[in-house]
């Protein structure tokens, strides 16, 4: 049977009940900083759709450069109001409106090597200028698991107390970003929460996905990353949009991941089964992989509501109904930190 992306979308993608009642509390507007990305536009969708839920009135806000594409036009058919900006044109950055609630989504990943000025001025430099713009706003800043270490399989992860140690440009930019922030929130005394993620996942792109298209297409798995964390993308939207209700100075670190340290092989062998097809693999796993331990986010969310199983059911019923991927590729068996 033909899925209809739309309602499949739809279907799995209501707001929870803990997120109706945690907006009611979220005071002010929300604007989002970076909104033409991968996680963006569902996430202010979902916004939309839990202020209408709860009964109140509160107006969210998209910016981005909206150089291309119908996603302008798509966002504001949502109800989102939308403000084309190139956010490190300075002047164009102080224009726009103060709003009591930001989730800065924006940062350069992909590309990063041969452009490694652009990469830090978009991850270090930028947050700069948003966090003196933004001094007097409550601020979710994205980052990303990428600024931990490697650690052996087994320990279970890394918690938000151990030292950062980012290998390559991108990730060191991460942390530069998390640094830049965690300043200007200690200097301007802004609630700010630095939102570690690792990694989010759709039917449309993610590690499941890169798992998937390989199985389908008789690709060999690269076992080398044996281990992976990952949380569906509904759930990291709903925990970014109520992490507003935490934010503090100092910035509070927030590790946001699923519960499982997952096996690569595992994954690919669940897809095997749902899409016919018997996973071949490559090399052996070096023992160490990127793993982040998040039950301090567990314990203020609980949590997330859609399992493993389920994400992985949904990315095959897609990708077996030919359903559109997008192509951003997470590259987590990436070891040397060139993006």
């Amino acid at each position: 049977m033909e899925l209809n992306l739309k309602e499949f979308e739809e279907s799995i993608l209501e707001p929870s009940a803990s997120l109706i009642k945690d907006i009611k509390s979220i005071e002010g507007d929300i604007m989002f900083l970076g909104i033409g990305g991968k996680m963006g536009p569902s996430m202010a969708k979902l916004a939309v759709k839990a202020i209408r839920l709860a009964g109140i009135k509160k107006r969210v806000i998209g910016v981005s450069r909206f150089s291309s594409g119908s996603l302008r036009l798509e966002l504001e058919n949502e109800g989102i109001e939308t403000i084309a900006c190139d956010l490190l044109d300075e002047e164009a950055l102080k224009n726009l409106p103060q709003v009591p609630n930001i989730i800065y989504l924006a940062g350069h990943k992909f590309g990063t090597t041969g452009n490694e000025d652009f990469t830090w001025a978009m991850n270090a430099f930028l947050p700069g200028l948003v966090s003196s713009h933004f001094k007097n706003s409550r601020i979710v800043a994205f980052s990303s698991g990428n600024v931990l270490p490697f650690v052996p399989v087994q320990e279970g992860g890394v918690s938000e107390e151990y030292s950062p140690e980012p290998v390559g440009e991108y990730a060191q930019s991460c942390l530069g970003r998390e640094r830049i922030f965690e300043y200007f929130s200690k200097k301007n005394k802004t609630p700010i929460l630095i939102y570690r993620l690792n990694y989010a996942v759709d039917f449309r792109y993610g590690v499941l996905v890169e798992i998937a298209k390989s199985v389908k297409e008789d690709r060999p798995i690269d076992l080398t990353t044996q281990n992976v964390n990952v949380i569906w993308q509904g759930d990291a939207n709903e925990i970014a949009l109520r992490s507003l209700l935490h934010c503090s100075s100092p910035a509070k670190i927030l590790n946001v991941t699923g519960p499982e340290i997952l096996s690569t092989r595992w994954l690919a062998e669940q897809f095997g089964e749902l899409l016919g097809k018997k996973p071949e693999f490559i090399n052996t796993g070096a023992g160490t992989a990127l793993l982040n331990n998040a039950s301090e986010c567990h314990r203020l969310f609980g949590y997330p509501r859609t399992t493993i199983r389920e994400a992985i059911e949904h990315t095959a019923t897609w990708i077996s109904n030919g359903g559109e991927l997008w192509s951003k590729d997470t590259h987590f068996q990436e070891r040397g930190g060139k993006f």
